[in-house]
């Protein structure tokens, strides 16, 4: 009962994960990024233990593929796990553990990750990846948002979305984009609202931090 994305921008080196699902608070268990590292998505009977150890392998050199290894190798429950994985060259890799239920899917497509379960429909990360190719030029955050709402378009899963989750990271230890929803009707369309809003201040809020001197009086 949940559709992510994890995408990265080739301009600005910038990794960034989305996600919707019908249960609480997605964006405090679901996506994990790092500057400069890559992305982990850990879903379905979600296990938050396995994003922070995957961006550790990927800070240590390893390879998408190397660290989903290692991540299944590492939980005797994985067969109820759904992992999304990647590294800092933009490979991906993905696992659906046995007891994941259907309607399931992913899609690997140049820069994104696309992958969901207990879906409307198995085209939903097809939908989601099509649209993430389509506005190279836009910011990441809004592409992976555009890819959330192609999803929901194309069925999303079976139940009413309440939360949903937006992050994306840069050069700086924290995110440059951290939005949620964590409990609200039509989660996909609040994010898009308060995304709207934030889009303006992104620079703004990265300049108080690295450089407040710089910031205009006001």
């Amino acid at each position: 009962m949940t559709y992510s994305l994890i995408g990265r921008c080739d301009r600005t080196g910038q990794f960034g994960c989305a996600v919707a699902t019908s249960s609480l608070a997605v964006g405090a268990r679901v996506p994990y990024a790092a500057a400069g590292v890559g992305a982990v998505m850990t879903q379905h009977r979600t296990d938050p233990r396995l994003g922070p150890r995957g961006i550790d392998l990927l800070r240590q050199g390893c390879s998408a593929e190397e660290t989903l290894a290692a991540l299944v190798a590492s939980t005797p429950h994985h067969g109820w796990r759904q992992l999304g994985v990647m590294d800092r060259q933009g490979r991906t890799a993905q696992f659906d553990g046995a007891r994941v239920k259907p309607a399931r899917a992913a899609v690997h497509a140049a820069d994104c990750l696309a992958m969901g379960n207990i879906l409307a429909s198995e085209q939903v990360p097809a939908a989601m990846a099509a649209a993430f190719a389509q506005s190279p030029a836009e910011p990441l955050a809004e592409r992976l948002l555009r890819a959330m709402e192609a999803g929901e378009a194309a069925g999303g899963e079976g139940r009413p979305v309440i939360s949903s989750a937006l992050l994306v990271v840069e050069r700086e230890a924290f995110p440059l984009v951290d939005l949620r929803i964590d409990d609200a009707p039509e989660a996909i369309g609040a994010l898009r609202a308060l995304w709207n809003g934030y889009r303006p201040m992104v620079g703004l809020f990265v300049t108080r931090a690295v450089d407040p001197e710089a910031v205009p009086p006001g």
